[in-house]
């Protein structure tokens, strides 16, 4: 085990006050279609951080998620409130990511930007098939500038997505090869591609590899689970570009690290993988 603290790039917090502003879809897709553990008091930022203990874990980014646009059937904006409070309860173990709904325009862009300035969040989050837009669409381009202005990288799901909601079936809009638009357009802007891009995960290592301002994240899917082509990427040439995620609760975080640890990463690699680039890009 390594002698310092892992940073999970992506995690979803879980406590009663976070269920309560979730929609109906919640249980039946984490317990059904992911075959998570869940039950109904939820899971307390105590417990939480018992099992970020348990897997050497030292901080965790919380993100504040815009999931769709307010109104429309399954859709839901986890409070950035919510996400601060914990932040403030536990300041050295969590940090805040704030959603992007690229439909509240400027609205939301001056509401990213106080969220940054005045309630201590580190990045943006976005969801693109949660608003049937892919990466490049021009409505995400005044976030993407404010994030350059702030300093924040900004993460997206890229590769498949799932159905969450029946009433509201996202498609799968996230190529990682839109990303390639995005960093030709914004160099200066800092993207990491999560969800690992499974299934298109060597174009999105063609991304990372490309632009030297592309990441990627491997959260959400199970480390034992990853193509051939991630693992060598993180232990080789991708050893600068990759970060650490779980996307708790989908993934818990002992079991996690336990698949990674039975990958025998080099001690380098493993140490980037799993806290230095974070804490370079993030500037923690």
């Amino acid at each position: 085990m390594e002698n310092y603290g892992a940073i999970d790039a992506v995690v979803n917090l879980w406590n009663e006050e976070a269920l309560s502003h979730r929609p109906g879809w919640t249980d039946e897709f984490f317990v059904g279609k992911v075959k998570g553990k869940h039950d109904s008091q939820g899971i307390s930022l105590e417990s939480m951080l018992e099992g970020m203990d348990a897997a050497n874990i030292e901080i965790g980014f919380l993100v504040a998620a815009k999931s769709g646009r307010l109104g429309l059937p399954g859709s839901y904006h986890m409070p950035p409130e919510v996400v601060a409070k914990a932040v403030d309860q536990y300041p050295d173990r969590f940090r805040g990511l704030i959603g992007v709904d690229p439909f509240q325009g400027m609205d939301g862009v001056r509401a990213m930007e106080d969220a940054v300035t005045n309630m201590g969040f580190i990045g943006a989050h976005l969801y693109p098939h949660w608003f049937d837009l892919p990466p490049n669409h021009a409505r995400y381009y005044p976030f993407y500038a404010k994030c350059i202005e702030l300093d924040i990288p900004i993460q997206m799901q890229v590769g498949q997505s799932l159905i969450y909601s029946k009433d509201q079936r996202g498609k799968s809009v996230g190529r990682p090869i839109y990303l390639d638009d995005v960093a030709c357009d914004l160099p200066e802007l800092k993207l990491i591609g999560t969800h690992v891009g499974i299934p298109w995960q060597d174009e999105m290592i063609a991304m990372a590899w490309k632009h030297e301002n592309v990441y990627i994240a491997t959260d959400a899917h199970s480390p034992k689970y990853w193509p051939a082509s991630v693992k060598q990427y993180i232990n080789s040439y991708g050893q600068d570009k990759v970060l650490f995620g779980t996307d708790f609760p989908v993934l818990r975080f002992e079991r996690t690290v336990a698949e990674i640890n039975d990958m025998e990463l080099k001690p380098e690699a493993r140490q980037k993988f799993m806290r230095d680039n974070a804490r370079q890009l993030y500037k923690l």
